[in-house]
């Protein structure tokens, strides 16, 4: 099943997500439809709150099909390490058609729980390290323009507000 992205505004992206605490089918079912719904609205990566659902949930696949072993699920990561400084044009899901540069780490390892419980650390660079921090936002309640500076971040809300008065957001 495909779900519609959320959009920002929606209260569901600024609350910190719930912790995963039962790994059944409905889990598996739920991860599916979440990789579904991220390669039908061509996303990398793809947190529940996104498809509103407040869950500690994310999938992320830089490859874009490419290579199904780059699949991963994140259940209820955390970022245990970052190093270095990387600025890259990054963008949203639930902002489309808006980008801005933003300065992220250039090495993260996240430590997570795969779609059976099991936990896992894993390291990555560049875009799948900014994949990791940014969907690890999504889960904490923020989002990436929270990372670039207070005058930008107005002028995108105010644009936003425009369209959504004209009924196009």
């Amino acid at each position: 099943m495909i779900y519609p992205i959320v959009k920002f505004g929606n209260p569901v992206l600024e609350k910190p997500a719930e912790k995963v605490t039962v790994f059944d089918k409905e889990l598996e079912k739920l991860i599916e439809d979440m990789f579904e719904s991220m390669y039908e609205a061509h996303g990398v990566g793809l947190a529940a709150p996104q498809i509103g659902i407040g869950r500690r949930i994310a999938v992320i696949d830089v490859t874009f099909k490419e290579d199904p072993d780059a699949k991963l699920v994140l259940i209820n990561p955390e970022i245990i390490h970052t190093e270095g400084k990387h600025t890259q044009s990054e963008g949203c899901l639930s902002i489309p058609d808006f980008r801005e540069n933003v300065t992220r780490p250039n090495k993260v390892t996240v430590r997570a729980q795969d779609v059976h419980g099991k936990v896992y650390e894993k390291t990555g660079e560049e875009l799948l390290a900014r994949a990791f921090l940014h969907e690890t936002d999504h889960l904490n309640g923020k989002l990436y323009i929270s990372h670039i500076s207070a005058l930008k971040r107005d002028l995108m809300k105010r644009k936003i507000r425009k369209l959504q008065k004209a009924g196009e957001w």
